[in-house]
């Protein structure tokens, strides 16, 4: 069973917590990694870019002048793509990026990520901190006296909403509730601090 270092609000460890083997990958598939990152990645994307084409502009009903006698090339629009105004050839159009990837599939992913931190021994649960009112010096100086280097992702319990608010202004930290973290935010950070509330969610769920 995987071990993490249990720290206080003073940098200090205080014990250990073993997290079920059913949590964590020891073995990193970096093509399984990449195919779960890009999913989520698309998701994210708004898909709400678009352009007008030829027919969607308005106007250039009408033959702009007569065919022959003019001199000048013959144009059946106003509205064709290399004229200015005309609508555009093969435009964007608004579309959901997002593709399918199987649960089991990000599952394993989610369990790789968190692993390979904790093999790196860059994970830490913070014990006894809670947070009665927000307070982002506090925050600070619990990072500071941990001793871990960002960038630093921090996992509270949904309901831990003070502690949340505490981390959020932190430069290089990225703050989450547990049922929100990704697998690419396992990847961006390179050290990680989850409180007690946090591990006790993810050993009651399934990662």
């Amino acid at each position: 069973m995987p071990s993490i270092q249990k720290i206080d609000e003073k940098g200090a460890v205080v014990g250990e917590h073993e997290l079920p083997g059913r949590l964590v990958e020891a073995e990193a598939n970096l093509g399984l990694l990449h195919e779960v990152v890009r999913g989520e990645m698309a998701a994210r994307r708004q898909g709400t870019h678009a352009a007008k084409s030829r027919g969607q502009v308005s106007g250039g009903g009408a033959k702009p002048w007569r065919q022959k006698g003019t001199g000048r090339a013959r144009a059946g629009s106003s509205r064709v793509s290399h004229w200015t105004g005309g609508g555009m050839a093969f435009p964007p159009i608004s579309r959901d990026h997002s593709f399918k990837v199987n649960k089991k599939v990000r599952a394993k992913a989610y369990r790789m990520a968190l692993g390979n931190l904790i093999e790196n021994e860059a994970v830490r649960v913070l014990a006894g901190g809670d947070f009665d009112v927000p307070s982002t010096r506090r925050a600070s100086a619990i990072l500071e006296s941990s001793g871990l280097d960002g960038p630093t992702l921090v996992v509270g319990a949904p309901y831990e909403v003070n502690t949340l608010l505490s981390f959020r202004n932190l430069p290089r930290t990225r703050v989450l509730p547990v049922n929100e973290v990704e697998v690419q935010d396992y990847i961006w950070a390179r050290t990680a601090v989850l409180t007690e509330a946090a591990v006790a969610f993810l050993e009651g769920g399934e990662a």
